[in-house]
């Protein structure tokens, strides 16, 4: 569903993924290598980063990267071009805001080519293709790991889901606006506790673009004695992000900070009001000027997702919750232990509601 989104959305292109009896889409294809690749874990592309000189070694996994990223680039150019025709087009018959010219692409590229503006704040198409990836990527797989792991913490929690159903149906439609569905406290407070509990990205990085200082919060004391009231960097150290450490912190959300419970939103610990993040008390979707640029598509996504599920249908664990493995790579993804080799799933099961 979040990729046939993200590609009407993002570059007015259909995956079809929703569709079984159409013929597999190659880009699908190409995105789900890219992501199969990510999984596996082979100590060779490890040792060839530190040893440049064996990336002339060929793999399998090499060659499936190295192909999807061809296709990848040859239907982002393709897209790129259509939507650079479609804009003339557009403006030569004097319709500058159509709907079909409303996807991000479109958008990017119709904000490149103003008159306005400088050479100088021009991208290159090579710039405008590479957004191409992070799109995808920002716009598809964490939102459904997102909402994938808001089912299950549902499972686990019946009256939850029961209380959230009851919020649901008294909205009078199928297809709420997007000021309903941000209307809706509880809704809200169970996408807030999923993405605490289940952030979809688990840590992230940043890299050090000058020498400082990071002031700490609780001084400590060092191998020779000293106090240290904060940790010294150099420019160009890497800075590891614990965000679902940060998420899960006793000493921010008390001794339940590993429990799946959206009430507490109703009353946020003085101690998350200091978390540096560009939404919800928390560190999800990080902070600062390279905070997530999509948070708000996610977050809209996701709560119309959890609406059109949770009115229609009741859902259950069909696995003892103990066989729920996560595994991490970009994103946390869930695996049943018994069945590793069929890659990340959640066996659910379904009803429909019935009133």
């Amino acid at each position: 569903m979040t990729l046939d989104v993200i590609g009407q959305a993002g570059f007015n292109y259909r995956f079809n993924a929703l569709n079984p009896s159409e013929k597999p889409n190659e880009l699908n294809d190409a995105f789900a290598t890219m992501f199969r690749a990510g999984e596996q874990l082979s100590l060779l592309p490890i040792i060839q980063n530190f040893v440049p000189i064996l990336q002339v070694i060929p793999t399998k996994r090499a060659k499936n990267i190295a192909i999807a990223q061809t296709t990848m680039a040859r239907i982002g150019r393709q897209l790129l071009s259509d939507s650079k025709a479609s804009i003339t087009a557009s403006e030569k018959a004097g319709e500058k805001n159509t709907v079909h010219g409303r996807d991000l692409l479109s958008l990017l590229v119709r904000a490149n080519t103003a008159t306005d503006l400088s050479d100088s704040q021009r991208m290159s198409d090579e710039d405008v293709l590479a957004q191409v990836p992070t799109f995808l990527v920002a716009g598809h797989e964490t939102t459904s790991t997102a909402t994938t792991w808001a089912l299950f913490a549902l499972t686990q929690a019946p009256e939850t889901q029961t209380k959230l159903r009851e919020e649901l149906l008294r909205i009078p439609t199928d297809s709420p606006s997007m000021e309903e569905l941000s209307s809706l406290p509880y809704l809200d407070a169970v996408v807030r506790e999923t993405l605490r509990i289940h952030s979809p990205v688990p840590s992230s990085v940043r890299v050090a673009m000058e020498d400082d200082i990071i002031p700490l919060n609780t001084p400590f004391v060092d191998k020779n004695g000293q106090t240290q009231h904060g940790i010294k960097v150099t420019k160009g150290d890497t800075i590891f992000i614990p965000i679902l450490a940060i998420n899960r912190s006793k000493a921010i959300w008390g001794e339940d900070a590993t429990a799946f419970r959206p009430e507490r939103w109703e009353s946020v610990p003085e101690g998350a009001n200091s978390i540096p993040g560009v939404w919800g008390n928390q560190l999800s979707f990080l902070g600062g000027p390279r905070a997530c640029i999509g948070y708000r598509f996610s977050l809209i996504e996701m709560k119309a997702l959890l609406f059109t599920l949770i009115r229609a249908f009741e859902f259950e664990l069909a696995v003892p919750v103990k066989d729920i493995l996560t595994k991490q790579s970009i994103v946390q993804r869930p695996f049943v232990s018994s069945e590793m080799e069929c890659g990340n799933q959640m066996p659910l099961l379904i009803k429909p509601f019935r009133a």
